[in-house]
């Protein structure tokens, strides 16, 4: 019996990770959109794509910094998402995590700077991506 409840749950597991890994596909985006990225970052080579509504998400690892940027079919730079060290988030934001998530942990933490330079946060936090603006003020919690 024992070995049945083990083998139910690798499977289980191993299905809900491969849908998951189906969901995110990479594409090949058009040329005004790899342009403005070499523009930016000439010096990265390795870059993973993916859609993410009409915008293109370039993925990459900028100084040994997971990094990505939304660009636009124009190729605009829309945002830049840096991952940072989940101690580098503020006070108010830790605060309010662990108030409002108590015993959950911060899984990861990124910085994002948006085409106006506006300042938000990230925290992932139980499957959430809880976004703060840059004095640490709770704007919206979303699905990852």
């Amino acid at each position: 019996m024992k070995n049945l409840l083990v083998l139910l749950v690798l499977v289980f597991s191993t299905t809900m990770f491969a849908q998951k890994e189906e969901k995110v596909k990479t594409v090949t985006p058009p040329a005004t959109v790899k342009e403005a990225f070499m523009k930016k970052y000439p010096m990265v080579k390795k870059v993973k794509w993916e859609k993410e509504a009409a915008n293109y998400e370039a993925g990459f690892d900028l100084n040994k910094v997971e990094t990505s940027v939304l660009i636009d079919e124009k190729g605009r730079i829309l945002e830049t998402e840096s991952e940072i060290e989940v101690a580098k988030l503020s006070k108010p934001i830790t605060d309010y995590i662990a108030k409002n998530y108590p015993k959950q942990k911060i899984k990861e933490a990124a910085m994002i700077v948006d085409i106006k330079n506006n300042v938000t946060y990230e925290a992932e936090v139980k499957g959430l991506d809880l976004l703060f603006d840059e004095n640490g003020k709770f704007i919206k919690a979303t699905k990852e």
